[in-house]
Formats: structure tokens, sequence, C-alpha cells
């Protein structure tokens, strides 16, 4: 049996010492707390596995659907890669205060210690507050002597890159560059499946008990990519009404997708589930003579690899990413 309408599922609200009310008042994520960082919306990392929200696959977990649905689902390429495990991990995030510096590990090295999926991943931006920021790389070359040497004199935003951003900013972080989301920045964020994170370094910060999180200096000096660069900010063109390339990796490829009119889709070309993440805008509708889907702004929609043809109609100029694996 296919799958033959566009999957929303639960999101999966995170609390974070740096989070804050943005996913709850700007993206209308379900929440009286004041300090949601995050939104999973679409997960298959253990123990937050994001369960579907509408149609008549409602309750079931997206490793049930992968389980029952296989390459109809993701595609056969993608199930022969990943098996019953979804790729990719899908978030919204809101940073009031700033992120830990951090960076993931690789493939071979968290295989190795975590036996996981390493995390490359990419950032666009959907609102900044005025000077808001993002930690992306070295702003020099720097070896790990010296990198050595800042961490132990608490000197390691001398070296650091600040980028100062606005909405429409993409960048991709591939394994081992250093990173961190600044105060006032809400992103989307798209990831290899991993939770694995070597923080550097977290401004001192301490919980409501006093406590400090545990930094991984040792296990992340293997793992950091020293090398400098003069912009890691993504340079992308955006076309209208037309999929604009703006990462592409052997991880994910992301499109950009400014709807303005009526879109037909023909993904008869892909193997590979494609996700839709609502960026801007006040949302679209997804349409076939077999269903009719509201994408609002802040929502992500799974579109099964089985389901080639459908129309996007927008309730007002609206900005889609699109995401699968090529």
């Amino acid at each position: 049996m296919a799958v033959i309408y566009p999957i929303k599922f639960e999101p999966i609200l995170k609390e974070k010492i740096w989070g804050g009310k943005k996913l709850s008042n700007l993206l209308n994520k379900n929440s009286d707390k004041s300090n949601i960082g995050e939104s999973w919306e679409i997960s298959d990392v253990d123990k937050d596995i994001s369960i579907v929200s509408n149609g008549v696959l409602q309750g079931k977990t997206l490793h049930e659907l992968i389980h029952i649905y296989k390459e109809k689902l993701v595609g056969e390429k993608v199930y022969k890669q990943f098996g019953d495990q979804f790729s990719l991990l899908i978030k919204y995030i809101d940073a009031k205060e700033p992120l830990s510096i951090q960076l993931h590990p690789n493939d071979k090295l968290a295989k190795k210690r975590h036996k996981s999926f390493g995390k490359t991943e990419m950032w666009y931006v959907m609102q900044a507050d005025e000077n808001a920021n993002l930690i992306v790389g070295f702003n020099k070359e720097v070896d790990k002597e010296e990198y050595i040497e800042h961490v132990k004199n608490k000197t390691l935003t001398d070296i650091l890159n600040f980028d100062i951003v606005k909405k429409g900013d993409v960048y991709f972080i591939p394994t081992g560059r250093v990173h961190a989301i600044g105060a006032g920045v809400l992103l989307a964020e798209i990831q290899q499946t991993s939770d694995i994170t070597y923080r550097i370094y977290d401004w001192d910060r301490q919980d409501d008990q006093g406590n400090y999180r545990e930094l991984h200096t040792e296990n992340a000096l293997d793992a950091i990519d020293f090398n400098a660069k003069k912009s890691y900010k993504t340079d992308y063109i955006k076309e209208t009404n037309k999929a604009s390339n703006i990462v592409d990796c052997q991880y994910f490829t992301t499109n950009t997708l400014s709807v303005y009119q009526n879109i037909a889709i023909d993904n008869s070309n892909k193997d590979s589930f494609v996700i839709y993440m609502c960026v801007d805008g006040n949302g679209v509708r997804f349409k076939s003579q077999e269903f009719e889907v509201d994408l609002n702004y802040g929502e992500t929609v799974l579109i099964p690899a089985s389901l080639k043809n459908f129309d996007i109609l927008p309730f007002s100029k609206s900005e889609l990413l699109e995401i699968y694996i090529a």
C-alpha cells in the first residue's frame, strides 16, 4: 500500500538553558515555557521519535512508517543506504542567549566513539534581532597548540569568526567546523540524524543549581577543522516560483522555493522523500485529487517518495525550504 498524502508530525519541544519564546510566539508551537530552544520537527533519534499528527496515519511513529512502507516512504536508494532509520533531523531553533561553542565529529569518528552518524548540518536564518550574530569557523589559520592555549586562557572567541546575520542568510556547517548560534537568532536547521555534539566553551554559564555544562575538550581535539575561510556564508540566487539550490552535499540537498502563485510539482526525477519547511509568509496548501494538506509558517511536512505529483498553492507570498537526498 502506497503512502498517498503529505505527513505532518507533532513537534518535539526542547527546553534549553539558552532558549526563549519565539518558537511559541512566532512559530505557534504550543508551549507556555519561557525557555524552549528547539522544536524537533522530524526526528528518528532514540527516545525522540516523531509521531504523525495528521490523516489516517495519525499516532504512528516515523520509525513505524519506515518499517511499514520502506522505499515507498523514503526512496529506494535511501532505504538501501539507511534501512529503517530516517537519515535527517529537522529542527527550528530559537536562541535567546548564545549557544555553546561546539563542533561535531565526522561519520568515521562518530561511529568509532558513539556508534552514531556524524553531524553535517546547515542553518537558514528566519529572523534575527539587530546585531545578532553567528559564530562560524576561525578568523585566521590556527594550529592545535594555539587553539589549546586559547581554550586554557578562555580567550577562544579571539580566534573565532563572528558574522552579523539577517533573514535569509544560509550557513553550511560540515563536520569539524567550530560554530555557535548567537543570541537573538531564530533559524531552521537541517542535519544528519545524530545528537553528538562536542561542546568546547559555554560562556562560563551555570544552570539553576550552579552547575556548569560538560565540556568535551579532549574529544574535540582530533575532530576540529582548523582551516580558515575568507567567508563562511553560503551565497545563492533566489528565483520566483522555482526551486533554487542553496546547499548540495552527500547527506542532503536543500533548495529555497519562493511561492508567489500556484506551482505544479513533479518529483518523478527524485528517488527520495521530500521535506518542506515554511520559513516565511502565511503558508501554502499541498493539493492533489487525493488530498489537501496545509503548511503554515513554522511548520514542516514530509512528502513520501511514492508521491510524485501535486500542486502547491500559496495563501500569500511564502518561502519554503525543499529538502531531499539527491
